[in-house]
């Protein structure tokens, strides 16, 4: 049986690699749809490698007959429109925060917790995890297994297409800008993004995090173990495509380097690249256009008991979004449909 797939932020960064996941993928879609706003509305968009789709007016769509949503638009715009589509008798899988900490609403990782999938009635909807987040649980989640996970601190080293195709511009600009000797101009990020780091990202809360920071806390709990203690710092790096992430985790029981590494090479999604030379581990660079979550610099933490750090990696407009989302939809497909 094939599917009508419904692309909602079709012309966005996750909007396009989910066109271009959906033609990889083994998601049977008969009919696809890119819905976008008005503004983008009647321009086209690659699906595949020889496919092109007319861009429809998402705020004058009519849902009814569409099976899949796949939705990027932004959490304004997923609040408004994803409730309509689950309405209209779609699964929307949703990769906005809006829906992630409903507790109606599932909030899946399928490497992870595939069996909340099951949760998708009630509202009709699936939330699909920050893109740092998930690259954290899948390497988290093997590693729980074989000796409970007590605690973790992350740093992240985040993209600039985390912040959308005008985070990736400012980039580009700035640092065209430097080498010219141009003034440097910044719209998108709170402080120059070329050359530089930012240990900012999304909004600030009142304990002193930010909304990023917290959202890796509190939807890690949710999806693997609300028993795990969790604390972030989340930073952008003048890096374009990619996510970084240095893991310091505590567990419970002793747990070796060796075992962890042999774990996380039988994990689904993960990749471990870890050899003790130079070049011996992985980069953002390396990782783009790349589906699994890789994993280099494996070690024991001697400063606690029971700790390991390492470096873990991924494309986060692939795993990090389009690739989750869409996996998604293959298991729903399969077995909830």
């Amino acid at each position: 049986m094939g599917y009508k797939v419904a692309v909602v932020g079709a012309t966005g960064n996750v909007g396009r690699e989910m066109l271009q996941t959906l033609a990889e993928r083994t998601v049977p879609a008969d009919e696809v749809v890119a819905l976008a706003s008005e503004r983008s509305a009647g321009g086209e968009v690659s699906y595949g490698e020889d496919d092109v789709l007319r861009v429809h007016d998402l705020a004058k769509y009519d849902f009814k007959g569409v099976d899949i949503v796949l939705s990027s638009p932004g959490a304004k715009v997923s609040a408004a429109f994803a409730p309509k589509a689950a309405a209209a008798g779609a699964v929307v899988i949703d990769n906005t925060s809006h829906f992630r900490m409903d507790p109606e609403v599932p909030l899946v990782v399928p490497e992870v917790n595939p069996h909340a999938i099951a949760g998708w009635e009630t509202k009709g909807i699936i939330a699909n995890p920050n893109c740092s987040t998930i690259q954290m649980v899948v390497v988290l989640k093997p590693l729980h297994d074989l000796a409970t996970i007590r605690r973790v601190v992350v740093a992240t080293y985040q993209s600039v297409s985390g912040a959308g195709k005008e985070g990736m511009d400012e980039l580009f600009t700035q640092t065209r800008a430097i080498y010219v000797n141009d003034p440097v101009e910044k719209k998108k990020f709170t402080k120059q993004i070329a050359f530089n780091l930012i240990p900012h990202i999304d909004s600030f809360m009142d304990d002193g995090y930010t909304k990023e920071e917290w959202k890796m806390i509190v939807e890690t709990k949710k999806i693997l173990d609300p028993a795990i203690k969790v604390t972030a710092t989340c930073v952008r790096v003048p890096v374009f495509i990619g996510h970084s992430e240095a893991l310091n985790i505590e567990f419970v029981e002793p747990v070796s380097a060796e075992r962890a590494r042999s774990a996380l090479r039988a994990a689904p999604g993960v990749s471990v690249i870890d050899h003790r030379v130079d070049e011996g581990y992985v980069t953002p660079v390396e990782v783009a256009g790349e589906d699994n979550v890789f994993v280099s610099r494996i070690r024991e933490d001697f400063s606690v008991e029971n700790g390991l750090s390492m470096w873990v990696v991924a494309d986060n407009l692939r795993k990090g979004a389009a690739l989750n989302a869409v996996q998604i939809a293959e298991v729903w497909a399969k077995e909830y449909a």
